[in-house]
C-alpha cells in the first residue's frame, strides 16, 4: 500500500521553540502588520479636534511644568544647558519608552476577540504599537530640534557631540525595553487584571526614577544614599542621560554604562518574548 505524505505550505502549531522569532512569518504577514501601524496611528486621534497637535502639546506643556516645579521652585541645576530643553529631550526620549510600554501591555486583554477567531502571529500587535509610536517621537524630536535651534542661535551653549551616531540604537534600546516589558505585563494580565491599573502608576513612579526631569549629578548629591544606586543603575536613567548627552554635550556617558544597559535592554525583551510566547497558546482559556 502507497502512503503518500501531503507537503504543506504553512503549519500552523502551538509548538514553538523556547526563543522563536519567528521572523519569516512576521514577514509574509508584513501587510498585516502595516495594516495594524496604520490604524494605530489614524484611531488615537481620528476624533479628537486638535489631533497630530497633541504630539506637540503634551511634552511642551509637561517640559513647562517640570521647569516651573523642579528648575524654578526646587532648585534643580541644569549647568549651561536651559532647563526648558533640557527636560524636554528628556521628556522626548521618555515619551517614546511608555507610550511602547503602556500600548502593548494590554495586548491580550485589548485584542481577545481579533485572537480568539483568526491566526497571525499574536507578536504582531505589540510589535506594530511600537512602530507607530515612532511617528509621534519624530514629531516630537523635531518640536525639540526647533527649540534646540532656537537657543542654539541665542548662544546658549548647547552642542551636538560626536555620540550622536548612537542616537538609532539609542531608539532601538528604548524599544526593545518598552516592548519587552510590554509583553511581560501583557502576559500576566491574562491572569492578574490588577496589574492594568498598577502600570498607569507605575509609569509615573518609574520616570521619576529615571533622571527625567533632573540629571544625574543632581541624584547623587540631593537623594537619600539608598535612593541613588535604584536611579543610577536604571538602565532608563542611562537612556535618558546619554540620550541628553549627544544631544546637548551634558551629563556623562561611559562604555561601560552603554554596553550595561544594551545587554539588559536585549535581555529584557528577550524575556518578554518567551513569556509572550509562552502565554499565547492558552490565554484564551484565562483572559
Amino acid at each position: 500500500m502507497k502512503t503518500t505524505e501531503d507537503n504543506w505550505l504553512y503549519t500552523i502549531s502551538s509548538k514553538h521553540k523556547l526563543i522563536d522569532l519567528n521572523l519569516k512569518e512576521i514577514w509574509r504577514y508584513k501587510d498585516l502588520l502595516f495594516l495594524f501601524v496604520k490604524r494605530d496611528i489614524v484611531t488615537v486621534y481620528k476624533q479628537t479636534i486638535l489631533g497630530p497637535l497633541w504630539f506637540l502639546i503634551q511634552p511642551l506643556f509637561t517640559s513647562v511644568i517640570f521647569t516651573l516645579v523642579f528648575n524654578n521652585l526646587g532648585q534643580i541645576q541644569t549647568g549651561d544647558i536651559p532647563p526648558f530643553l533640557f527636560n524636554l529631550a528628556g521628556i522626548t526620549a521618555w515619551n517614546y519608552f511608555k507610550e511602547c510600554l503602556t500600548g502593548t501591555s494590554g495586548t491580550f486583554t485589548k485584542n481577545q476577540n481579533i485572537f480568539g477567531k483568526v491566526y497571525f502571529p499574536r507578536v504582531i500587535m505589540p510589535m506594530s504599537v511600537t512602530i507607530s509610536n515612532l511617528l509621534k517621537f519624530g514629531i516630537q524630536i523635531g518640536i525639540f530640534t526647533g527649540f534646540y535651534l532656537f537657543y542654539y542661535f541665542q548662544g546658549s551653549g548647547v552642542n551636538i557631540n560626536i555620540n550622536i551616531v548612537l542616537f538609532p540604537i539609542y531608539v532601538l534600546l528604548m524599544a526593545l525595553l518598552g516592548l519587552g516589558f510590554g509583553m511581560i505585563i501583557s502576559s500576566m494580565t491574562t491572569k492578574y487584571r490588577d496589574l492594568t491599573i498598577l502600570v498607569g502608576f507605575g509609569v509615573q513612579l518609574l520616570m521619576y526614577l529615571s533622571a527625567v526631569p533632573y540629571p544625574v549629578s543632581e541624584a547623587k548629591l540631593k537623594f537619600p544614599e539608598w535612593v541613588v544606586p535604584i536611579v543610577v543603575y536604571n538602565p532608563l536613567t542611562q537612556i535618558i542621560e546619554g540620550f541628553r548627552f549627544m544631544l546637548l554635550d551634558s551629563g556623562t556617558f561611559s562604555w561601560t554604562s552603554f554596553g550595561y544597559t544594551t545587554l539588559i535592554s536585549v535581555v529584557i525583551f528577550l524575556l518578554g518574548l518567551i513569556i509572550f510566547n509562552r502565554t499565547e497558546k492558552s490565554f484564551i482559556d484565562t483572559v
